[in-house]
């Protein structure tokens, strides 16, 4: 048994050192191919071909895909979305979606993956991309049939079969009855399963591919699972020459470890060693290749955006330096022209300086002289101003003290006889009609007002809120002058409290606020 487990290891060891050497071949054709689509990407950028720069794109994460290198297949998958996001009725928008949740269902991030399939369903069924449509479908069945949910799983994959059936695509029926089959085996009814992976085999046996070599493979499970070992070896065995044939390890890992199982139930110890042992090596040596296709993948996207980033530092500082020495060739001129433009303006400012000053001092005379005329024009009008305003207020107490008189008169005129009475009302009568006759004198005042506030009327008529009387335009003047209600009232020949109504009147058609004295606002005004 010592003896066994020891050529087990130098078996193992040289498998996974010759498999190391293919390793390097095939990392040296990964490291073109990905050059290779750089450069491709490159000259669709410079054409200026958007639809070339998106296929670029997507067959670089077609590549990062296949060869496990998920995040840059991401990152080259979202660039398409983005350049698509105003063209979302391209077939290729609802593709893109569908890849990125195949590369979640890899990275086992089903959550997501179902988010980019509803999203890459809608957009399929909107712009009737049914192929789209069904793989889509297919595909959220399986992340539905990986997260436990059988019922959903098996409702999605029977969609996505009507759609592939409708399309009379081969293909994708070979490959929905593979994962329907699939589901009923993760449910124990290996019957059903059987069905379906027979009719994904009737459908897909023609061309040797890993499908197919899949397909042989689940078969031979079934068969091994229900009892039917020499049966289950017979279809397991031709997944394993298939997978040969197509050099595809993985798959040939898987037929190993399966044949080794059929082995042991058959009670083949020997060959069941033998084929757990050729599996172990397979899976090692898949495991040395996973590491070296995805390292040197990741290595030639470093190198490629490590070029990429050196190139644009590179035209960088070229146009650095030449703005540069542009700045300096413009500074140079600026400087001259700057120069000489200064000597001629100091020049010719020396010329104005000398001639305006000669006409600056005979405007200051003449400046001197007008306004000399001016303040002797301005003292005599506020003199005579100032004189009929005096002139206005002495008539006005004039007025106020006949009236007063008159009053006194009619009181003592009431103890008379009827004749006294009547001859002395005659008299008062003339007298107060008389007085009242001369509104010259408020004309005259207005006509001064106006002289010294111009604008006042007309910005108080502007603000208020309806059509304002005479009288209350008088009331705005005499408190604008800031006089009290009771000179107001005597100059009026009004109560105190009538003033006071009219006050209130006045208030409610201008906008006031609530705190602010009357006066106040219209002496602001």
């Amino acid at each position: 048994m010592v003896f066994r487990f020891s050529i087990f290891f130098i078996l193992l060891f040289w498998s996974v050192s010759a498999f190391s050497q293919d390793s390097g071949k095939n990392a040296w054709n990964l490291d073109q191919t990905f050059s290779d689509l750089n450069q491709k990407l490159k000259s669709a950028e410079n054409d200026g071909d958007k639809s070339q720069v998106i296929d670029a794109h997507l067959d670089l994460g077609y590549f990062c895909e296949d060869n496990w290198v998920y995040t840059e297949a991401l990152n080259q998958f979202n660039k398409v979305l983005l350049l698509l996001k105003d063209d979302k009725g391209d077939p290729r928008y609802a593709n893109t979606l569908s890849h990125i949740g195949k590369v979640h269902v890899f990275l086992k991030n089903y959550d997501n993956a179902v988010d980019y399939f509803n999203r890459a369903i809608e957009s399929a069924q909107l712009y009737n991309s049914l192929k789209t449509l069904a793989s889509s479908t297919s595909y959220l069945g399986t992340c539905f049939e990986k997260k436990g949910n059988y019922i959903q799983a098996l409702e999605y994959q029977n969609k996505s079969l009507k759609i592939y059936r409708n399309l009379q695509d081969s293909v994708g029926l070979s490959m929905v009855n593979e994962s329907l089959g699939s589901i009923h085996e993760d449910l124990h009814d290996y019957k059903v399963a059987l069905n379906f992976f027979k009719t994904a085999y009737r459908y897909h046996n023609k061309i040797k591919d890993i499908r197919l070599a899949n397909i042989l493979n689940n078969l031979g499970d079934i068969y091994r699972k229900t009892g039917k070992l020499e049966k289950g070896l017979e279809y397991t065995q031709m997944s394993l020459n298939i997978s040969k044939l197509i050099g595809d390890l993985e798959e040939e890992a898987s037929a190993y470890k399966d044949l080794s199982k059929s082995y042991k139930l058959s009670g083949k110890s020997d060959l069941a060693f033998q084929t757990l042992s050729k599996f172990l090596e397979l899976d090692e040596a898949n495991r040395v290749l996973y590491r070296a296709n995805q390292a040197s993948a990741l290595q030639n996207i470093y190198d490629t955006k490590e070029k990429e980033t050196r190139i644009q530092r590179l035209i960088h500082d070229s146009e650095i330096d030449k703005a540069q020495k542009l700045l300096l060739l413009l500074s140079i001129c600026a400087v001259v022209v700057f120069t000489t433009l200064w000597f001629l303006y100091l020049k010719r400012k020396r010329r104005e300086i000398l001639r305006l000053q000669g006409y600056e001092k005979r405007l200051l005379q003449v400046e001197l002289e007008k306004r000399q005329v001016e303040e002797e024009n301005l003292q005599r009008e506020v003199n005579i101003k100032n004189s009929s305003l005096s002139r206005y207020s002495l008539h006005l107490a004039q007025k106020n003290k006949m009236l007063s008189k008159l009053s006194q008169t009619l009181k003592n005129s009431l103890g008379r006889s009827n004749l006294d009475l009547k001859r002395k009302l005659e008299s008062v009568v003339k007298e107060i009609d008389f007085d009242l006759a001369q509104e010259y004198e408020w004309d005259e005042f207005l006509t001064f007002f106006k002289e010294i506030h111009p604008q006042f009327l007309k910005k108080l008529s502007n603000i208020a809120s309806s059509t304002l009387s005479p009288a209350e335009k008088r009331l705005s003047i005499l408190l604008r002058l800031n006089l009290s209600s009771k000179e107001i009232a005597s100059i009026l020949r009004l109560t105190p409290d009538s003033v006071r109504v009219a006050r209130y009147r006045l208030r409610k058609k201008l906008p006031v606020e609530a705190k602010e004295e009357l006066s106040a606002y219209l002496t602001r005004l």
